[in-house]
């Protein structure tokens, strides 16, 4: 029946007419992720068993009469959320057969809302990377050219997505993990304002950035997941108790008059000239339904860039402390001492790139070095917040790149972090100013997907998710599917 080609609302409908079972519906997906994942390496823990028993629960409750957005409908989850029974690794060897004993808030209300796991996507090793290549499991292939990375670090859940093995996934966004994926994957993915949706069980990478979200086919999708994930949850101190509004109902919102601010510093030689061309194709057509372009400034990105690399870190240094052989992860063999042990265990446990990581942020926060960098950072930071406040002043929403260039290839920036941590000088200022931002698929470079950010204030989602919805009404982008994929599987 062609489900992979269908959208939330497409089977929402079909379950509720009873067209299909939640049970064929997951089965089918099943399928998909038998046939598909092994070229792609997208999971690392298919749940093929639990999903059977939660669509037959489904199942019950539509016979029952029961009707829900999610009910019945199959998801792949981020292996950075703590699942119940199922082990959650963050791709780590440190955590790789650590199974929760508990679920964090956003897998609490998938469940209830009757939303069936498949799996637990691949990802960089604790959300720390650009590319998806920083997995104890294995790099992830990018649905429309296996050599090129999906990049990181929720790529496991967009190849998955982008291959259509799910009708949607979460994922997390530190300093661009949705949206640099959705983007190079050619999807559509949501990184809500830090607060919007709850931290409690997503193990933490850097507690002030990190922020959970959704990769699917269109805004209108999105708005469905957000819609589940959101809202304040009193176990997560950083949880803002702000109402949530209906995301589906309002993405219809009029584009006329909207102001749509357009960075000047963000088109200069530092973008591909064809990533800059599609992004002004999208901008055209969005002027063509209402909506007017503004320049503006955000002098900020390469501060920004500098400022997140020893705030993550330092966050990083002190979050994964805990994983040291004794308390928590893995735990070397015969250790000879207490500091052997410590040495060893953290030496095995962690990659290379979380290690660098540690390491930076350990120094950034020593004695005599925390005023002169990491004190320094944060106040980078508050200017950074400052300048957006004062674009948002002449616009309402910000439109740009998401990064410079399309999909690099895998292995093209391993020996070189500094020209991979260049990929996120989009994305990093939003998250360190704790806005909302999200990419939509606005065309092809070379063969590989192009992405536009789009960017509103604080708890603006539906306004960016009406934006991205006019735009996907006038255009067909986000409904592309790489070849290989389209098929039905047998």
């Amino acid at each position: 029946m062609s489900y992979h080609l269908k959208t939330l609302t497409q089977l929402r409908a079909g379950l509720a007419s009873r067209a299909f079972s939640a049970r064929e519906l997951t089965v089918s997906f099943l399928n998909r992720m038998a046939a598909h994942d092994g070229g792609l390496n997208s999971f690392i823990t298919q749940t093929p068993e639990q999903a059977l028993l939660a669509a037959d629960l489904a199942d019950k409750r539509l016979a029952a009469g029961e009707t829900g957005p999610l009910l019945g409908i199959p998801y792949a989850h981020k292996d950075i959320f703590c699942t119940a029974g199922v082990r959650t690794t963050c791709a780590s060897k440190m955590l790789g057969n650590w199974v929760a004993p508990y679920d964090a808030s956003v897998h609490q209300k998938l469940a209830a809302a009757g939303a069936v796991m498949l799996g637990k996507t691949n990802m960089d090793e604790f959300a720390m990377g650009s590319s998806n290549e920083n997995s104890a499991f294995g790099a992830v292939k990018n649905p429309w050219d296996h050599t090129a990375v999906p990049v990181g670090s929720s790529g496991g859940s967009a190849a998955a997505f982008a291959a259509r093995l799910v009708p949607i996934a979460t994922g997390s966004d530190t300093g661009g993990s949705i949206r640099q994926p959705a983007a190079y994957c050619g999807i559509t993915g949501i990184k809500p304002t830090y607060g919007r949706v709850s931290r409690f069980g997503m193990i933490a990478y850097a507690s002030s950035l990190d922020q959970g979200g959704v990769l699917g086919v269109s805004a209108a999708d999105c708005a469905v997941m957000l819609q589940a994930m959101a809202g304040h949850d009193a176990r997560d101190s950083t949880s803002a108790p702000v109402p949530v509004p209906d995301y589906v109902a309002q993405l219809n919102q009029p584009m006329a008059g909207l102001r749509i601010g357009v960075p000047r510093q963000w088109f200069t030689q530092g973008l591909s000239v064809s990533v800059a061309a599609r992004i002004d194709d999208a901008l055209l057509e969005l002027e063509a339904l209402g909506a007017t372009r503004v320049a503006i400034d955000l002098p900020d990105a390469p501060l920004a860039l500098a400022a997140y690399y020893l705030i993550a870190p330092a966050e990083a240094s002190s979050n994964l402390s805990r994983f040291d052989g004794v308390r928590f992860g893995h735990r070397c063999a015969d250790p000879q001492d207490l500091n052997d042990l410590y040495e060893r265990s953290r030496s095995e446990g962690f990659g290379a790139e979380v290690q660098r990581r540690i390491l930076i942020g350990t120094y950034a926060l020593s004695a005599g070095y925390y005023d002169a960098f990491y004190v320094r950072a944060q106040r980078a930071r508050r200017q950074i917040a400052a300048h957006f406040a004062s674009a948002f002043a002449h616009c309402d929403v910000i439109a740009g790149p998401v990064a410079p260039n399309v999909a690099f290839d895998l292995g093209a920036h391993s020996k070189d972090p500094a020209t991979m941590y260049l990929e996120d000088i989009y994305t990093i200022p939003v998250n360190l100013a704790g806005l909302p931002g999200m990419s939509i698929p606005v065309g092809f470079a070379g063969g590989r997907p192009v992405g536009m950010q789009l960017i509103g204030p604080a708890f603006t989602e539906s306004r960016l998710l009406s934006v991205a919805h006019h735009y996907q009404q006038h255009t067909d982008w986000h409904q592309q599917i790489p070849n290989a994929y389209r098929e039905d599987v047998v």
